[in-house]
């Protein structure tokens, strides 16, 4: 469980990296919302991450393992990689940005295929839920970083000092890899680097027929895409509502972060009671409601400390709870012999709305309004929860894996 913190602290920093101090830099420098909102496609490589874990998934450098190998390399790379943001300028240097930022997705999509196969195949499977939970805590936790101390540096020293201090909390990350031992599982690799390409789709294709396949990816696709809409442009929108960003590092991220570690936990210990299909429905049913409340936000328009900590904590807990019930479903779908490639595929259809549809928020707010905006993300929430039905059915029987 320990390890889990520090897998997921290292795989949340950089991601929250792209997607709070990101847009906060660039609103602060005067750059419009829609181009703002176009920079999540430069977040590409999460969507398409399934394609090269293969390679990963076949090969191990000659150092730390087959997985610690590519986490040490991935990890370095990254903590050399952010601070090169602050030499630049968004006024004049907005091209080198987007591609800096596609790079530092790359980096840190491809840390994510290898720290999901190491947690995969060093749980087992009545661990996964509560690992996969505290996992997605330390994820969470890691955006205290990006989203909130950043944010509060940044009203008091100069941008490239921000981004080289956010960059050295890769630190803990790279000296766990360090002094944790390879998974037993880890050592068998795929024979050849075809077997490492075809056997996983082939695996997950045949398991239970096309037609449920198709069914999985579509709700791994649908289920968080209300909730990721609503807060691709979360810093902007509180900046527009008349915050400050010392406010929004103060309020709005800590607020968020303790209800979202609890809703985490919570989830992960309700599921060992309930199931991961009963928390999936029950969790979801939160997620989706507390989307309302950036509606109510929005309608209110005004700088309302109070109202702001409420909002987000509610979001915060929503999240954290369907977070761990999605995560435990996808560890759960994945087969052990082919870790790494399944999970990259699954998370990877599962971030296409934050890196494709939510390259589209910008334009939709400019042209609709906040208000508006948060109802249709709400909106967009019900076709992922219609889709339990199928793939998560309330009266299902626990498994082995449930239990």
């Amino acid at each position: 469980m320990l390890i889990c913190v520090f897998t997921g602290f290292s795989s949340g920093l950089p991601l929250w990296l792209l997607i709070n101090l990101l847009p906060a830099w660039l609103r602060s420098e005067q750059v419009d919302l829609t181009s703002i909102g176009l920079f999540t496609l430069m977040q590409l490589p999460y969507t398409w991450k399934f394609l090269w874990s293969p390679l990963m998934d076949r090969y191990a450098l000659p150092v730390l393992g087959r997985r610690r190998g590519w986490m040490l390399i991935t990890q370095i790379a990254l903590l050399v990689c952010i601070p090169m943001f602050g030499a630049l300028d968004p006024r004049f240097d907005l091209w080198t940005i987007a591609w800096l930022t596609a790079v530092v997705a790359f980096l840190s999509a491809s840390q994510d295929i290898v720290l999901d196969a190491y947690r995969r195949e060093l749980l087992p499977d009545a661990e996964l839920g509560l690992g996969n939970s505290i996992h997605v805590q330390a994820y969470r936790v890691s955006s205290l970083i990006p989203g909130a101390l950043a944010l509060i540096l940044a009203d008091h020293i100069a941008w490239q000092s921000v981004f080289t201090i956010t960059a050295l909390f890769m630190l803990p990350g790279i000296v766990n890899t360090l002094v944790v031992n390879e998974p037993r599982l880890a050592r068998s690799a795929p024979r050849t680097l075809a077997e490492a390409v075809v056997e996983p789709f082939h695996e997950f294709i045949t398991r239970a027929g096309w037609r449920q396949a198709l069914l999985i990816l579509t709700f791994i696709f649908l289920y968080n895409l209300g909730a990721s809409m609503s807060t691709a442009l979360a810093t902007p929108f509180y900046l527009d509502t008349g915050f400050t960003k010392s406010e929004i590092g103060l309020i709005a991220k800590n607020a968020g972060l303790w209800a979202s570690v609890a809703g985490g936990l919570l989830g992960g210990l309700w599921m060992i009671r309930i199931g991961i299909n009963r928390g999936l429905w029950l969790f979801g049913a939160v997620q989706l409601v507390s989307i309302l409340g950036f509606a109510l936000l929005a309608h209110e328009h005004r700088a309302d400390r109070v109202l702001l900590a409420l909002v987000i904590g509610f979001e915060a807990l929503g999240v954290g709870l369907a977070t761990a019930a999605f995560i435990a479903f996808i560890a759960r779908t994945t087969d052990p012999r082919y870790t790494a490639t399944q999970f990259a595929l699954f998370t990877s259809l599962a971030v296409v709305p934050r890196t494709l549809i939510n390259s589209t928020t910008g334009w939709i707010v400019e042209r609709i309004g906040w208000f508006d905006f948060f109802l249709l993300c709400a909106l967009l929430a019900l076709p992922g929860m219609a889709l339990l039905w199928r793939v998560a059915p309330w009266r299902e029987p626990l498994t082995k894996i449930d239990r």
